[in-house]
């Protein structure tokens, strides 16, 4: 008939992975049934095995113990198949927590590398040199003006280079801030893949 208000449907998020397990869990639920029904019946058994030799039929009683006995063999069986099947699926459920992890790896992984390229060392390293560069011109003004001026003349010419000092810092803050911003915007992006791909 076709879908009434024009909407795709959604791809199937259901996995193979997924298919088996429930394979996996409505069969151990059989076997789980199956071993109920028979452990109840070999309650009726016993207990009409018990009638029979009150009623001194010692024959027809060994006949429905050895029957029972080998009903008993079949329940441990039962038990071990259901134990196989539980151990399988928390090994296909644990796998694929495992999947789930190594690709939330790949994703953090992959933030890195585009957060080494956004900020090289190189940049870091040019911009704490060129800061020290200009405290080191700085200093050396200082030093040649510092002979020839008087003491208010000193102090002026201080106040201006702690100014020019202050802004020099501030202008190499700014630009490894803006670097750092950059990094954390990829930082953010690469925590939200990481978490989408764990969904």
């Amino acid at each position: 008939m076709g879908n009434v208000f024009g909407r795709k449907s959604r791809p199937s998020r259901v996995t193979e992975q997924d298919r088996a397990i429930l394979q996996l869990k409505q069969q151990r639920d059989k076997l789980k049934h199956y071993q109920k029904r028979v452990t109840l019946q070999l309650e009726k058994e016993r207990s009409l095995a018990k009638q029979l030799l009150k009623d001194g039929k010692k024959e027809k009683a060994l006949v429905l113990l050895k029957k029972k006995r080998y009903q008993d063999q079949l329940l441990d069986k039962t038990e071990n198949q259901i134990s196989n099947l539980e151990r399988m699926v928390q090994d296909i459920e644990f796998v694929q927590i495992e999947m789930k992890v190594i690709e939330g790896l790949k994703v953090g992984n992959d933030c890195l590398k585009s957060m080494h390229e956004a900020m090289s060392l190189e940049d870091v390293e040019r911009i704490m040199d060129e800061t020290q560069d200009a405290i080191e011109y700085q200093r050396q003004i200082d030093e040649l003006l510092s002979g020839s001026l008087t003491q208010e003349d000193e102090d002026a010419v201080l106040s201006e280079l702690e100014a020019i000092t202050q802004v020099c810092i501030i202008l190499s803050y700014i630009s490894l801030l803006w670097l750092l911003s950059e990094l954390e915007a990829i930082t953010q992006v690469c925590i939200i893949l990481s978490y989408i791909s764990l969904l």
